[in-house]
């Protein structure tokens, strides 16, 4: 299907619109959640009322103005209906931040046409930064192009991670991975929020980011801005199953290299997904 760049800036001004209208209730209520606001969903996993309203909104946009797309979002069930067009959200992602007060939190809107990531947006809402990018068309921070780190040593980079509070069994491997990381890196920063960790990836502010076992929602728009900024995007295994295996490595091309290398020589075949 082929797709102008007009087209796309159209998908993309609505994400934009969807995203705002979402964030202005997301500052609303940050810090001032009451208990009866939050459910716990799965052990660990958490809600919010203002998750489901969020979403809520960024639905509403998307089927006002594109009613044969489908929409897969993390909060309610999956409205994918036989469409080239998917839209994957997150209409909240850092929730446990948002819970507790923590500023670090995102919405994630990507598009998906024909089984591949064409317009993708995260917006933090406390800072008003929106980063942006369509497939072809590069990445930007606020309508200004951004860029992966230039650097070429990993020694000096910062990187991103999340911890896997969901699958416990492989903390000993992210033990080791971490020990062997503290030798080779600058520090390491564990956000609370992959989207934001991707954007800020594909600012040049992270070398890399990584994690196992996420949801397509949490990565989609981050993976597509980081390819857009002129990074490298894939799976534990080196290949471009990351939305469906949960498990990614992204950044700059010298910094992925280094970083995927540390990750396969401490990991079990499980892990190499």
């Amino acid at each position: 299907m082929k797709t102008t760049q007009q087209t796309l800036k159209t998908y993309l001004e609505v994400a934009n619109n969807a995203a705002r209208e979402a964030g202005t209730i997301q500052k609303k209520h940050f810090r001032k959640l009451n208990p009866s606001m939050i459910n716990e969903k799965a052990a660990n996993d958490f809600v919010t009322d203002v998750d489901k309203k969020s979403e809520e909104i960024i639905k509403d946009h998307i089927a006002k103005h594109f009613s044969d797309h489908a929409i897969l979002a993390e909060e309610s069930s999956a409205n994918t209906h036989a469409s080239p067009f998917l839209w994957i959200i997150d209409p909240l992602d850092g929730t446990a931040n948002y819970i507790h007060g923590v500023p670090a939190f995102a919405i994630s809107i990507a598009l998906e046409i024909e089984g591949e990531l064409c317009v993708g947006l995260v917006y933090d809402p406390l800072r008003d930064d929106v980063f942006t990018a369509i497939k072809g068309h590069g990445a930007r921070k606020n309508g200004n192009p951004i860029h992966v780190s230039r650097s070429q040593n990993i020694k000096t980079s910062l990187i991103a991670t999340g911890f896997p509070f969901r699958k416990k069994h492989i903390v000993d491997t992210y033990v080791k991975i971490f020990r062997e990381l503290f030798n080779h890196v600058s520090d390491l920063r564990r956000g609370g929020s992959a989207s934001l960790d991707l954007a800020y990836t594909a600012e040049g502010i992270f070398g890399a980011f990584f994690e196992y076992a996420l949801s397509p929602w949490d990565i989609a728009a981050g993976a597509l801005l980081i390819q857009e900024a002129g990074g490298i995007t894939t799976d534990f295994s080196d290949k471009n199953n990351y939305l469906k295996t949960g498990n990614i490595v992204a950044g700059s091309k010298t910094i992925h290299t280094e970083l995927l290398k540390i990750i396969q020589s401490n990991d079990p075949d499980y892990f190499r997904k």
